[in-house]
């Protein structure tokens, strides 16, 4: 009875650790593709493909499957933000569609 328990609580501490890669990885993912975008000679599109890439190259490739990017203004300074979503994994990497958000963003170098 021991032994159940602990599996599952093994189980369960290994999938907090899984869903905290995957969101850490997809943050880092849209800081890059941001950071990539804001450069002077760069279009948003061009930070949402290397965030894809990223993505792709870490993760399954439906997470790179809701990315978005554009450019806003944010407190006055002209900014290029990537989003992505993708879905929570709450078993293994499945999980419930937009579960997840995440939004990098960077100062755009354009004049």
């Amino acid at each position: 009875m021991v032994a159940v328990l602990l599996t599952v609580l093994f189980l369960a501490v290994l999938q907090l650790g899984l869903a905290l890669h995957v969101r850490n990885t997809l943050l880092a993912s849209a800081a890059e593709g941001a950071r990539y975008a804001a450069n002077a000679d760069r279009e948003p599109e061009d930070g949402e493909a290397v965030a894809r890439h990223l993505i792709r190259s870490a993760l399954a490739d439906s997470f790179a499957d809701r990315v978005t990017s554009g450019r806003e203004t944010v407190g006055g300074i002209l900014t290029v933000y990537v989003q992505v979503e993708a879905d929570m994994p709450l078993v293994g990497l499945l999980g419930p569609s937009r579960g997840i958000q995440v939004r990098g963003h960077a100062m755009d170098e354009a004049p």
